[in-house]
């Protein structure tokens, strides 16, 4: 090989050297880019030199810790956002539940001075509509956060399978650069920026086929990308209760699979169940039950005394009866309606799900513990009694058929005071316009354990508050030390894959100096061929 030939290799090598370090460093706040590395090698006819290649300094390894690891604190960082918004909520000392409890006793004692007076009576009827009030707000503001979180979890699937669709498009779109010899570092860097993407959404497990391409799968395994295929999620009503959205599996053949919430145990989506699974739907059943609980009690004692009228007192407080959901599944035509019974002691905050089958009939199970429940069934009246609840049985059910009952879910909500004028409180238990008697009963609510019968309602409204809190600040110091984890894989994926702008500005520098001297070797081959040439 001739020097102006071996010159010219160096050139050539040298320019490529140039472009990848300045493509390097134009791409240095470039999310997703990866650094690339020009691999020099002895040219294949012994003289010269040639780039062998181009490549990403990438560690699997390394990538895949960082994206497992942003998949826990985004899980960790929506579940955050979420309940820190219940702990605001409840929080709020002015305008507390159990602030406003304490008014409304306080003004059911001051009656309890005198029980003719008119002031006081309309005294208690406003301190009571104010309770119900702040009830209403609460129950309704967690009710929307449902809807919301049911809207964010729509959202979010569209998104993962917009980002699969892509992962698989770009694993067609490698695999035919590779297939005619071309470099894809592009079109890599592009695929793991959306596997990073996707890993905030749902935490998924990637696994790199002998080809190249990516095979991306749920925590279950079911494949999201498989080559050039994509798999998608769907979001529908659930099945056994229609307040809720549930994700389903498409395969290939179309056919849909309902995932249980647990497959999501990472990413925002998983965030998202995890915080309306416990934490929202224990504040809204905590919530109910004080409602319910309180209208039972106080009715109850309202209905046995006297008003200032001289009659029987009539409901202070109302609540919606437990909701009843069918299953959709279900082949028979069974409805459930329920009713709270006069002793709500057994009630909690439990969900439950009411079975039938051709063996056992009609059978009870907590949906928190899965436990069973003692249920009394009367064939004579069709009624299923449970857990402070009457349940009323109409039709057939089938074997298998299965009903989830919500008792005290929509309680708070739904709260409202039926009585607007204070001289229909039953505040005696006779004719006389001074009997306080009733009135001192209600009184010892506050200070009874009416709820569930072992806590009183502040007792149940503190724990509650405690609990709400006690969960956000654990919540918000797992962030904490999982953001850390992330920044420190972060690093570690950044020093072997990243940009440094000083190394590459050497680079450039190197490179260019490399370049003037292949170049007068090439300018020496030309002057002794000129030489040669001119000899005589």
């Amino acid at each position: 090989m001739s020097i102006i030939s071996i010159g010219v290799s160096g050139l050539s090598a040298a320019q490529i050297a140039l472009s990848t370090s300045s493509n390097n460093t134009t791409n240095a706040y470039t999310e997703g880019y990866t650094l690339q590395v020009a691999t020099f090698s002895e040219a294949t006819s012994g003289s010269g030199v040639q780039v062998s290649s181009v490549e990403r300094q990438y560690n699997q390894f390394v990538t895949t810790q960082l994206n497992s690891s942003i998949s826990a604190e985004s899980a960790l960082s929506t579940y955050q956002t979420e309940v820190d918004q219940v702990d605001s909520l409840l929080a709020d000392g002015d305008a507390s539940l159990d602030t406003l409890l304490q008014s409304f006793f306080s003004a059911i004692q001051t009656l309890t001075s005198d029980a003719s007076d008119t002031a006081a009576r309309e005294e208690v009827i406003g301190a009571a509509e104010t309770l119900t009030s702040q009830f209403t707000q609460l129950g309704s503001y967690l009710d929307e956060m449902a809807d919301d979180v049911n809207s964010q979890i729509d959202d979010q699937v569209t998104q993962v399978n917009d980002l699969t669709e892509q992962i698989a498009d770009l694993n067609k779109k490698i695999g035919l650069a590779d297939a005619l010899g071309t470099t894809s570092n592009d079109l890599l860097d592009q695929r793991d920026l959306l596997v990073s993407q996707l890993s905030e959404l749902v935490d998924v497990d990637v696994t790199i086929q002998d080809n190249g391409s990516y095979s991306v799968s749920l925590s279950n395994g079911l494949a999201l990308v498989a080559g050039n295929d994509s798999f998608e999620l769907q979001t529908s009503v659930s099945a056994s209760d229609p307040t809720q959205t549930v994700v389903a599996y498409v395969d290939a053949a179309g056919n849909t699979t309902v995932l249980d919430d647990s497959t999501f145990e990472g990413g925002s989506l998983g965030g998202l169940m995890e915080f309306r699974d416990t934490t929202l739907t224990e504040t809204q059943n905590q919530l109910g039950i004080l409602a319910v609980s309180l209208t039972q009690a106080l009715n109850t004692l309202q209905e046995a005394g006297i008003d200032l009228n001289g009659d029987t007192g009539t409901a202070f407080f109302s609540v919606d009866d437990p909701s009843i959901y069918g299953n959709t599944n279900n082949t028979g035509d069974a409805t459930l309606t329920a009713t709270f019974t006069d002793d709500v002691s057994e009630l909690s905050v439990s969900d439950y799900t009411v079975s039938y089958s051709d063996t056992d009939g009609y059978t009870v199970t907590r949906n928190d513990t899965g436990a069973s429940v003692e249920a009394t069934y009367d064939s004579g009246a069709n009624t299923l009694t449970f857990a402070g609840m009457s349940v009323a049985i109409s039709g057939t059910a089938d074997d298998g058929d299965s009903f989830l009952v919500l008792p005290t879910r929509n309680a708070a909500s739904s709260f409202s005071t039926l009585i607007s004028d204070g001289s229909l409180i039953a505040a005696g238990t006779s004719t006389g316009s001074s009997d306080n008697t009733n009135a001192l009963a209600m009184l010892d609510l506050q200070t009874d354990s009416i709820v569930g019968g072992t806590s009183t309602l502040s007792q149940t409204y503190s724990t509650l508050v405690s609990d709400v809190g006690s969960t956000a600040s654990k919540v918000a110091g797992q962030l904490e030390t999982q953001s850390s984890l992330t920044e420190q894989l972060t690093t570690l994926q950044q020093s072997e894959s990243g940009v440094n702008i000083d190394e590459e500005a050497a680079n450039l520098i190197v490179y260019q100096q490399y370049y003037q001297a292949c170049a007068k070797v090439v300018e020496v081959g030309t002057t002794l061929l000129d030489t040669i040439l001119d000899i005589s």
